[in-house]
């Protein structure tokens, strides 16, 4: 840790001048963007544009996943001075251009708007031709970010961390619900089921819609390893989402949640799984239903930020794979 930089750096959420590069600002002081990038709603020349929905007005349980992006983003000034742990030195810091696009505005009293506001959000982030990733908020935000990328990508495959599979039957196209909105991604084409994957499931749903469901107990029995191997024989070349539900942890890991799950993924097994998806195309990703109330501790929030920087790494080396590709597109 450099000290000198540390005595002298504040507020680098608004004073940085680079969009790349570590920061020793003091975890306990200043402005807290996600990794204390630069706030900023001009996306020229960004990579990566990390950007909060705090809406959790369709939950089923508890509420409180509107606090979430927040927390992650205090939660991540703890890694902010050195590269992730598991990437062999590699920075994501330092190879990206990362900015925190804020949180999107909207009207809390007319949430059956939300989505719209959400899809025309992230739609405009992806236009400026950076990728997202999205500190939710419930799950329900997954479904017009998805509508985002389809539209600038095609069906994508849909690579999920869960304790809910959230493909239950909904053909009510205004309902908004946590937990049937990859139902309607499958319906509306947004994803591609045999591509797709969903890892820590341990609730019950008779109609997987195709996609794959690889549940908490064969992560258990059969080890990280050989799962992020059938993980990405799933997902094989095409471009893929990655949406990571704090909930696919054990609530011992992660008690702040809507609706908490028992038997779940250890902290370690998430890290060892999300490290082991390196080289598969991902475009973008989210993680949603950190709910802060529920967790006086703050290890939720821990846990969800880690998480992010996990996907800000698959998300980056992706990026920067097919730049050094002949002519794809980034």
């Amino acid at each position: 840790m450099a000290l000198e930089d540390a005595a002298k750096q504040i507020d680098h959420a608004f004073t940085r001048e680079d969009l790349r590069g570590a920061s020793f600002e003091n975890t306990f002081a200043g402005a807290t963007s996600f990794l204390r990038r630069r706030y900023t709603k001009d996306l020229r020349g960004v990579d990566v544009a990390v950007t909060g929905v705090a809406f959790d007005q369709a939950v089923t349980n508890r509420p409180g996943a509107r606090l979430g992006p927040r927390a992650i983003r205090e939660a991540s000034a703890l890694q902010t001075y050195d590269p992730p742990w598991g990437w062999g030195g590699w920075n994501p810091m330092e190879a990206l251009a990362i900015a925190d696009h804020g949180d999107l505005a909207f009207d809390y009293a007319r949430p059956a708007e939300a989505p719209e506001a959400i899809r025309a959000h992230v739609a405009g982030i992806l236009e400026s031709g950076a990728a997202s990733l999205t500190l939710g908020g419930d799950h329900s935000i997954s479904l017009p970010i998805l509508e985002a990328y389809a539209a600038k990508f095609g069906p994508l495959a849909l690579i999920q961390f869960d304790a809910h599979t959230d493909t239950w039957a909904d053909d009510a196209p205004a309902r908004v619900d946590h937990g049937t909105m990859f139902y309607k991604a499958v319906k509306r084409g947004l994803i591609e089921p045999a591509r797709s994957v969903q890892i820590g499931i341990r609730t019950y749903n008779p109609d997987p819609l195709g996609i794959a469901v690889i549940d908490a107990r064969e992560v258990h029995e059969n080890g990280v390893a050989a799962v992020a191997a059938q993980a990405r024989r799933i997902v094989g070349a095409g471009p893929a989402y990655l949406s990571f539900d704090i909930d696919a942890l054990d609530p011992a890991f992660a008690p702040g949640t809507g609706t908490p799950v028992w038997g779940g993924l250890a902290s370690w097994q998430a890290a060892a799984l999300l490290q082991g998806l390196a080289g598969l195309d991902i475009r973008g990703g989210d993680v949603v239903e950190v709910a802060p109330p529920f967790d006086t501790t703050g290890a939720t929030a821990v846990a969800g930020a880690h998480a992010a920087v996990e996907i800000l790494c698959l998300i980056g080396q992706a990026r920067l794979a097919r730049a050094a590709g002949e002519g794809t597109e980034t």
